[in-house]
């Protein structure tokens, strides 16, 4: 699904976010930003090794927090490392997930990037029930692309075709009473 507002579009698909054709990916990071499992390790792994020796020199990130790489063998020119919270640990956990969005797109943005792939953060390992998560996430993306001063474009990039039912009614809600497209 997409929905569009003033030369601006958020989609929701179904994907690889390694494979994405855009200026920046999102990265669901661990706190050390070093390869693991789930979106970390897939993102390591399509990266290459180049990306955990430009992680280390950073000191890990905080929850809700992000930071910047280069892209290495990635499509994407740069990776946005966040680390989202863990649920039922993180708290307040609505609030942390919000940021890692928030401060994600706000990364993105300052280096100057049309177009940016999340995955659905903290909704793996970090326990996030996925309803709980979209809202929050799509309500957040909604609110603040339009403030972006050159991002154009945000993907959710689902890894099940679950995900996605899951994520597109939420989109339609919010989107609509947003008055998006």
């Amino acid at each position: 699904m997409r929905v569009a507002r003033d030369g601006r579009s958020i989609e929701t698909r179904k994907g690889d976010i390694t494979q994405q054709d855009v200026d920046a990916v999102v990265n669901a990071a661990n706190g050390q930003l070093g390869p693991g499992g789930g979106v970390a390790g897939a993102i390591h792994r399509a990266a290459g090794p180049e990306l955990w020796d430009a992680c280390k020199p950073l000191g890990g990130c905080g929850v809700g927090e992000a930071k910047v790489t280069d892209g290495f063998a990635l499509p994407a020119r740069w990776i946005v490392h966040t680390v989202g919270p863990v649920y039922g640990r993180d708290e307040p956990s609505a609030e942390l997930l919000a940021a890692s969005y928030r401060n994600s797109l706000a990364a993105a943005d300052g280096l100057g990037a049309r177009s940016i792939a999340f995955p659905a953060l903290s909704t793996g390992a970090f326990g996030y029930p996925m309803e709980e998560a979209a809202e929050v996430a799509l309500r957040e993306l909604l609110e603040g692309l339009p403030v972006c001063s050159s991002l154009s474009e945000v993907r959710m990039v689902l890894f099940s075709d679950a995900d996605v039912a899951v994520h597109d009614p939420v989109l339609r809600r919010l989107a609509d009473a947003a008055g998006w497209e």
